[in-house]
């Protein structure tokens, strides 16, 4: 072994031992007979010292040394004698270096190795193995490792095995775009990356392995925004023989002794549980942040017939009228504000926003000329609307209201420094509507896919069907969908009749999914699963901006790798033997 230890795992009890050590030269110091080297490895940093009247020879090499040198260094441990770094938990030690050997020379690198680095992140992509060697992204990285290895341990404990699926599947277009790979022994023929392992894994049941657990890589081809990638991690499970309570019940076990023993922070068991329709009446959102208030409240029945053209024609279109109050914030938004704040709402598709602001004996109101006395009244006792507040009101179709009115309550959060990331809310959001209408699409979609169950309540003879809700459930943290999951279907009438439901004929789902309503026929037993996005959790653990920060290599904003210069045309070669032109 070329050493003996990392860097940062030095101690008080090696002082007097000799060590051998490897890694990279964070930076070097010259005092004229003395030279100090901070020696950098994945555990952390340790102090080299180098002695010219003592150890010349090492000294001598030293002196060459440069930043982002590799180098082995052998010596004693002892204590400094110089200021200890509190920072560094080897900050009152240092190894009297009399061995050293330069392993390999670097040049002056783009950026400096520094944490918490203002380099732009399309150079830090584009050298993304130097950005690695920052102690703080090492340290997410490092992180995510625990995460994963403590996942595999408490599912194994709990009778799960590991599984591996698929990476090459058929196509089967319901959701996001797929990543396709053309075959070369079947030209015109073509695989598909997966979205995710859903089929296998309920094969997986089929096939009587009734715990399946799998960190699996899935990839989609869509836009990406801070917490998302068109490659990416879940952590994928699914059961057999259990309902709802068993999945959430084990789950939230999971969640409990991963911040337990990884944060040290005590999550409280169970979960808060909320249908969907609430979270959208209360949060307008179907993952509410729960670490503020600022709840939503429908004024439709305050304000028919108040005058206000803006909230009467909403009404009359099907719409409604809803209101938040940023109770006691008055002082700290501003009329600046709430201009700064109407923008962001249009962003959202509202088309503007009624407000109201009470800092001296009465409210300023933007629509208070336009309403008859009665229903201003009423209006502001919905909104429990007082001395110190402000009141922010949408009127617009539902999905317009509660996108922005949802957003608007964040955002307002946001600017009040109400979002602490150390504070963990978690939620479980149940009973989602089994369908929702593409307009885009002109026809129903599943709100998860077409292998979720329906609430048997919600089925039956006169119900319609597109007013079901699902045996689905996402699990919350902060405003943020970790997981989500739901019971399957595992009767072939009832999979029939949802592939009716979606407009998808038994011709197409024999030709997409035949071979799942095949096996549907050789007995299925009643299961279910999830899965976390694993990026998403291990960055809202560490409470950080953006998964990028917990990935090793991750994409841009395009969707492109600047490090290797990924996606790339290649040689024409290639595409003769895939049988491929290309009409660009």
């Amino acid at each position: 072994m070329m050493r003996d230890l990392y860097c940062g795992e030095i101690r008080e009890e090696h002082i007097g031992k000799r060590v051998s050590l490897c890694g990279w030269v964070q930076r070097r110091r010259d005092l004229g007979g003395l030279i100090f080297i901070d020696l950098r490895d994945r555990e952390g940093i340790v102090q080299l010292q180098f002695d010219e009247n003592e150890r010349k020879a090492a000294f001598d090499i030293a002196f060459t040394v440069r930043s982002e040198y590799v180098i082995k260094a052998s010596g004693i441990v002892a204590r400094r004698g110089g200021a200890v770094n509190p920072d560094l938990a080897t900050g009152a030690l240092e190894v009297l270096t009399d061995e050293i050997e330069i392993l390999s020379r670097a040049e002056t690198t783009p950026f400096e190795i520094l944490p918490d680095s203002d380099v732009k992140e399309e150079l830090r992509l584009k050298y993304r193995y130097l950005d690695l060697r920052r102690a703080d992204l090492s340290a997410s990285i490092k992180f995510r490792h625990k995460v994963t290895a403590l996942t595999r341990n408490y599912f194994y404990d709990n009778g799960f095995l590991e599984i591996e699926t698929p990476i090459l599947n058929k196509s089967t277009p319901e959701g996001a775009r797929d990543y396709l790979v053309p075959s070369r022994i079947r030209k015109g023929c073509f695989y598909a990356l997966p979205q995710s392992p859903q089929i296998y894994k309920q094969l997986l049941m089929l096939s009587g392995f009734d715990r399946y657990i799998q960190i699996a890589r899935c990839f989609r081809d869509e836009d990406l925004r801070a917490d998302r990638q068109p490659e990416f991690t879940q952590i994928d499970m699914e059961m057999s023989f259990i309902d709802e309570e068993d999945i959430m019940t084990l789950n939230e076990g999971y969640l409990k002794k991963l911040f337990r023993d990884l944060l040290g922070v005590e999550v409280k068991t169970p979960f808060l549980r909320m249908e969907y329709a609430e979270a959208m009446d209360r949060f307008g959102s179907d993952k509410p942040d729960l670490r503020f208030g600022f709840e939503l409240k429908n004024l439709s029945e305050f304000v028919a017939g108040c005058g206000f053209g803006v909230f009467e024609n909403a009404l009359k279109a099907g719409g409604s009228v809803r209101g938040i109050n940023l109770k006691g914030y008055a002082g700290e938004i501003t009329r600046k504000t709430v201009d700064a704040l109407t923008a962001f709402a249009r962003d959202y598709g509202a088309k503007g926003l009624a407000f109201a602001r009470w800092t001296e004996d009465a409210p300023t109101c933007s629509f208070a000329k336009f309403m008859s006395e009665e229903s201003l009244s009423a209006v502001y006792k919905a909104l429990d609307f007082e001395k110190g507040d402000v009141i922010l009101i949408v009127a617009d179709r539902d999905k317009v209201v509660f996108d922005s009115l949802g957003a608007l309550r964040v955002e307002c959060a946001r600017r009040l420094g109400l979002l602490d990331p150390k504070e963990y809310k978690f939620l479980w959001v149940t009973k989602f509507p089994l369908f929702e209408y593409s307009e885009e699409e002109g026809r129903y979609q599943a709100m998860h896919h077409p292998f979720t169950a329906p609430l048997d309540e919600d089925m039956g003879e006169g119900k319609d069907p597109y007013k079901a809700r699902a045996r689905a459930y996402d699990i919350v943290l902060n405003g943020c969908e970790i997981g989500g999951g739901s019971i399957r279907i595992h009767r072939r009438d009832v999979q029939a009749k949802m592939f009716d439901a979606l407009g998808i004929t038994p011709e197409d789902a024999e030709e997409k999914f035949g071979f799942l309503l095949t096996a549907f026929r050789y007995g299925a037993p009643p299961h279910g699963g999830m899965a976390y996005g694993l990026d998403r959790l291990v960055m809202l653990m560490l409470g950080l901006p953006s998964i990028k920060d917990v990935i090793p290599f991750p994409k841009a904003q395009n969707a492109s790798e600047p490090m290797s210069g990924a996606p790339d045309t290649v040689a024409a070669g290639q595409l003769d033997d895939l049988g491929i032109g290309l009409n660009m």
